[in-house]
């Protein structure tokens, strides 16, 4: 079985979908000639023509909401939003309509639309190529937001995204797209939703990230456990919204210690969520107070590659918040 890229399954996963389902459908901005800015439509607009993988306006707003309109109509559309940064123009379309749909209309009208975002920095974009907007809507009931970590995921959290009758964020981060490769499981892969992930069993401390940094995650669990002997568990969060509270409390009742991971802004990142809901439901497991890895609160992201490196949550600060925690 051969390796397989993350941008790979994105890519097999919309390509099967549109073969078993003719109501599937791809619109965004350089998604069919071109293939995509970074490839991720690459040969569709060949094999199934300009109806549908459709070439769009730049025009996040009207992209999202004629998949709405679309949606509504019994297609299953799938929006490609070229940059997270871009994607304002479009957050009236997506919070007011396609979050609320099913609320407003007593149930009785579904909006089955997933809108591929791709986000996150490491590769000096600027401030407005590099941003980690994904807690912009885990606030909003009534949208799913996924945030796939490996290869596999991406192919199988796509595929179950576009079968599902609700509106779904599906983040992608650009560093995975071609630095991460497995062996993906032949087969019609679906995955659970609605679940998190344990990547790494452990018995001294929960380490909980998600997306690119959840890769980083994983490097530094390894690393510690060579030099201090510490047993790290990483969950994957895998989807924000709903959060899989379960998975990461029956971790920390296990482990006693946490460290949170992620590349959003500290202030209201997922990880002040998730803290909450541990310091609510599971304080008298812990031994130490959660830590917390993330983002500096700044306006943007800095081009300069020393400026982004220092932004950048990185291995030795993960390592260096697991080893104070275990320390405690």
């Amino acid at each position: 079985m051969a390796l397989t890229t993350y941008i790979d399954g994105i890519n097999s996963a919309l390509r099967e979908e549109m073969l078993r389902d003719e109501k599937v459908f791809i619109i965004g901005e350089d998604v069919g000639v071109m293939g995509g800015a970074f490839k991720a439509t690459k040969n569709l607009y060949e094999e199934f023509g300009p109806d549908r993988v459709i070439d769009s306006p730049l025009a996040e707003g009207i992209i999202v909401s004629s998949c709405i309109g679309a949606a509504m109509s019994g297609m299953r559309p799938v929006a490609e939003i070229q940059f997270a940064d871009f994607i304002t123009p479009a957050m009236d379309a997506i919070t007011q309509q396609a979050a609320k749909l099913r609320y407003r209309s007593a149930g009785t009208q579904t909006c089955p639309l997933t809108v591929r975002v791709c986000y996150g920095g490491g590769v000096q974009g600027g401030l407005y190529h590099s941003q980690t907007n994904t807690t912009w809507f885990a606030h909003e009931p009534g949208l799913i937001v996924l945030t796939p970590s490996t290869p596999t995921d991406a192919k199988g959290m796509l595929k179950a995204a576009i079968r599902g009758d609700n509106p779904v964020i599906y983040f992608e981060h650009k560093k995975l797209y071609r630095s991460v490769k497995e062996e993906i499981p032949e087969g019609d892969i679906v995955a659970d939703l609605f679940k998190a992930a344990i990547r790494r069993a452990g018995t001294d401390v929960t380490v909980i990230s998600y997306g690119y940094t959840l890769t980083l995650a994983l490097q530094a669990a390894e690393k510690v456990h060579a030099a201090h002997g510490i047993n790290c568990e990483v969950i994957d969060l895998r989807v924000l919204n709903p959060l899989d509270r379960d998975t990461f409390l029956e971790s920390v009742a296990k482990t006693n210690r946490v460290v949170i991971a992620h590349e959003d802004h500290r202030t209201l990142g997922i990880g002040a969520e998730v803290s909450a809901i541990i310091a609510e439901q599971a304080f008298d497991c812990l031994d130490a107070p959660i830590a917390r890895v993330a983002a500096p609160d700044v306006p943007a992201i800095p081009f300069a590659a020393s400026l982004e490196k220092f932004y950048m949550p990185n291995v030795d600060h993960i390592m260096q918040a697991i080893e104070r925690t275990v320390a405690y």
